[in-house]
């Protein structure tokens, strides 16, 4: 056996090993922001793919596809929510201030799934604390992992 047929046989081997990227059962909602991000992904990955084809990088390559595929599902099942401007209970795409019984704060933005990152303050909005938190009103208290957070300001920006 040749040592080019045992390589690209690890090649094809290596590529069958990506995997899919798992796609979401929950409601594909995203804000203003997330649908830019979501287009953003794109515009880069098809910049890689073509960039990689011309290398020649076979990984590259399969990364790229295996990624465009997941941004283009999420970019086609992506439902844009905006909250209305004077709405008084928590919603998609708000930003809730809330202090639990220690007086700690928290602000948090509550976003799609792909937008959630907790360290700049936006959370999944299947979150357990954004569960606990939608249609709830100024002064109301969620209840998450045996804390109690009083909504002390509602934002729709």
């Amino acid at each position: 056996m040749s040592r080019a047929f045992t390589k690209e046989d690890d090649d094809e081997f290596a590529l069958a090993d990506i995997g899919e990227r798992p796609v979401s059962q929950e409601r594909n909602l995203v804000t203003e922001e997330g649908l830019a991000q979501i287009d953003k992904h794109l515009s880069h990955l098809r910049d890689e793919l073509g960039r990689a084809e011309k290398a020649g990088e076979r990984e590259q390559m399969a990364l790229a596809y295996r990624d465009l595929r997941y941004w283009s599902a999420r970019r086609e099942n992506a439902e844009l929510s905006i909250p209305e401007p004077d709405e008084t209970v928590v919603r998609f795409g708000m930003t809730v201030k809330i202090v639990n019984e220690e007086g700690k704060e928290a602000v948090w933005k509550i976003v799609g799934e792909d937008e959630a990152d907790a360290a700049k303050g936006r959370i999944s909005h299947v979150s357990p604390m954004a569960k606990a938190l939608f249609g709830k009103a100024v002064g109301d208290v969620a209840v998450v992992n045996d804390s109690e957070w009083e909504i002390v300001k509602l934002n729709t920006k």
